[in-house]
């Protein structure tokens, strides 16, 4: 987490600008989880929020909006541009119940997931589904495992559904690679959605 601090520091967040290329096709697929679901619509979380470029879009769907990340120049941002229906906190991912921030309908983690590693990524999973209703579910865009793995650290299937082992992943769907650059481009982005259910897997 403090690599993902210091691109803050350095004003290098590759992140926001894939949201700005990308916001037809992320847009879409808010659209698709509104849609299919009754109203209200109930509580999103915004795992890794970073400056807020998600979590309004979310509100503006009708969700209650919480955003939540570990670096506090990031939640500032955030908050300085937010409004009054939205909620952003400091906290890590890792150990979302100590945040008290309550329940969840929907989750959506872009690229937070991706940047934690084995053990955060089941710290995460665990917060997750803490914390998620019967029937929420998850959206989730992580790079796919590739040669440059010491670069960007890919995400697999299998590693998705061992760090979420009460979720049903019903869907992968590649992602847009417009604005990602090199050499994120070259490591197959994958939307993953996955439901909670009731029971582990057997």
């Amino acid at each position: 987490m403090g690599i993902y601090g210091g691109m803050y520091r350095l004003g290098f967040t590759p992140w926001e600008r894939y949201g700005r290329s990308a916001a037809a096709s992320i847009a879409a697929l808010f659209d698709r989880e509104s849609a299919e679901r009754e109203r209200p619509l109930g509580r999103a979380l915004d795992l890794g929020c970073g400056r807020g470029q998600y979590t309004p879009e979310l509100a503006r769907r009708g969700w209650e909006s919480v955003g939540i990340d570990y670096v506090p120049r990031a939640i500032e941002a955030a908050r300085s541009h937010g409004t009054d229906n939205l909620t952003y906190v400091v906290g890590d991912v890792t150990s979302l119940p100590a945040a008290g921030l309550g329940t969840f309908d929907f989750f959506l983690d872009i690229g937070c997931f991706q940047g934690l590693d084995a053990e955060q990524r089941l710290a995460e999973g665990e917060g997750v589904t803490a914390l998620g209703n019967q029937g929420a579910t998850l959206l989730m865009l992580a790079f796919g495992p590739s040669r440059l793995r010491s670069l960007v650290g890919g995400v697999s299937p299998a590693e998705v559904e061992d760090a979420f082992p009460q979720w049903e992943l019903m869907t992968v769907e590649p992602a847009d690679t417009r604005g990602l650059g090199w050499p994120m481009n070259k490591t197959s982005p994958m939307w993953y959605r996955l439901r909670r259910q009731s029971q582990p897997r057997t």
